[in-house]
């Protein structure tokens, strides 16, 4: 196999023939070759191969070759060489949703994040971005928008993809009995597929359950507690989280506590407010949580309460981004420290808390070991990604981790997110970070493309 750079240009020819040039000849090993096949994406042609006398890669394509298979646009790309197929590309796509989409908005507010990482890989590869309903699989087609010199889309249609990256934003839309077939369709065409779907809270943890390293830094978690269970591990704890299995930006947690001489508390967001009720016993609490149904809690995780580091007595945690490279490693390319407002129970932003850099949250708590225990917690964060990883079915290619340190220097993993969100690259100081994570995605997808020599493990 061999793989380069080259110049690609379009001729007004319509043979179906392609004309390279002397050195590019050489780098592909394609001396005395009369024919080969030539692709891109998952569309090829038999094509005769004719040398053109030009200093440096160029590659020529008649009308007769390009039409035929759909070759986007002209210019630098890379060219990767079998003995009978030379594949151009990669062709690879990101694959999202485009409600309530307009003109200039195709995928109304994520339209600024599919900007960035079509930018990312810009005159590197053919990057564009579809929605579901762009696909023809009868032909095997896909009309996505292609990045323009002028910053703006163009539609083209091309072959289905090397790769693609999903991006489909909606739990419900993705969770549907058609969606799960829509993604089998490119897995039978045996096309790379990373970030299968979200993760429910419970998944994550049956994935790490026979891994002992990594779960030893999850806490204690029980599916669809019954009060019997709740209560216990009240009196065992203190106090316990209420998490949906399949929820997200903290909606509908429950934050439970017990007094022994005070009874019990619960903190929870209603209404856009933080709320704080007590009972003098726990079969009110009970009541409170069932409101009138009680199979309410069937979708529910109880999971120990960590007594977090805190800052101004508010508990703080930390956002973990993490993807796998062009070399197939995890890495982190992102740390946002998250301080919970007052009376918040978590420290999502949207519900009052506030963001900060690892670095200045830790060295408030540790001073000057906050270096060690960061260094720490990202030897977990990569530990828990491996773990996962080990232990999912499909191809995962991005992370994010909710860890926690307690005021013993442990280390916590509440949840992880197969689907992370980007607000922790708002911060000023984190936007070198943010940038990178681009880098990090389109550079996966090159390796899951082949066009980057594999070297696992």
């Amino acid at each position: 196999m061999s793989i380069t750079n080259c110049n690609v240009h379009f001729t007004a020819q319509t043979d179906k023939a392609i004309y390279v040039s002397g050195a590019l000849l050489k780098q592909l090993n394609l001396g005395g070759r009369k024919s080969v096949s030539f692709r891109l994406g998952k569309e090829s042609i038999q094509a005769t191969v004719r040398t053109i006398k030009r200093k440096g890669n160029h590659l020529y394509l008649p009308s007769g070759i390009r039409n035929t298979i759909r070759v986007p646009k002209s210019g630098n790309i890379m060219v990767l060489s079998n003995t009978d197929e030379v594949h151009i590309g990669p062709l690879i796509g990101i694959l999202t949703d485009g409600t309530g989409r307009s003109g200039a908005l195709p995928f109304s507010g994520r339209t600024g994040f599919i900007k960035q990482l079509l930018k990312a890989g810009h005159n590197k590869a053919y990057f564009f971005a579809f929605t579901p309903r762009d696909i023809d699989w009868q032909r095997d087609m896909v009309t996505g928008y292609f990045l323009n010199e002028s910053n703006g889309f163009t539609r083209k249609t091309v072959p289905l993809p090397d790769v693609v990256y999903n991006r489909l934003p909606s739990r419900i839309a993705e969770g549907s009995g058609s969606m799960e077939s829509f993604k089998e369709k490119f897995v039978k065409r045996k096309i790379a597929f990373f970030n299968w779907s979200f993760f429910s809270k419970w998944e994550v943890y049956n994935m790490l359950d026979g891994e002992q390293e990594a779960y030893k830094h999850v806490p204690e978690s029980f599916l669809n507690p019954t009060p019997e269970r709740i209560k216990e591990q009240l009196e065992k704890h203190s106090f316990v989280y209420l998490k949906p299995t399949g929820g997200s930006l903290g909606r509908g947690i429950y934050r439970l506590t017990y007094h022994p001489k005070k009874g019990y508390f619960a903190r929870f967001r209603r209404g856009g407010s933080n709320v704080l009720l007590r009972f003098s016993n726990f079969n009110s609490l009970m009541r409170m949580l069932h409101n009138g149904n009680k199979s309410r809690m069937k979708n529910y995780v109880l999971q120990q309460g960590i007594r977090l580091i805190e800052i101004d007595s508010c508990p703080i945690d930390f956002r973990f981004h993490l993807h796998k490279n062009g070399k197939n490693q995890w890495v982190v390319a992102g740390i946002g420290a998250k301080k919970a407002g007052k009376g918040s129970i978590t420290t999502h932003v949207k519900n009052g808390g506030q963001l900060m850099t690892p670095e200045q949250a830790l060295s408030r708590v540790f001073g000057g070991r906050s270096d060690e225990v960061l260094e720490e917690a990202k030897k977990v964060s990569i530990k828990m990604a491996e773990a996962i990883e080990r232990n999912y079915k499909h191809t995962i290619g991005e992370l994010g981790l909710d860890i926690g340190v307690d005021k013993d220097e442990e280390i916590w993993m509440f949840e992880a997110n197969a689907k992370p969100g980007r607000s922790i690259f708002k911060h000023p100081s984190l936007r070198g970070e943010g940038k990178q994570s681009l880098t990090y995605i389109f550079e996966h997808c090159m390796y899951l493309s082949k066009f980057r020599v594999r070297k696992d493990g």
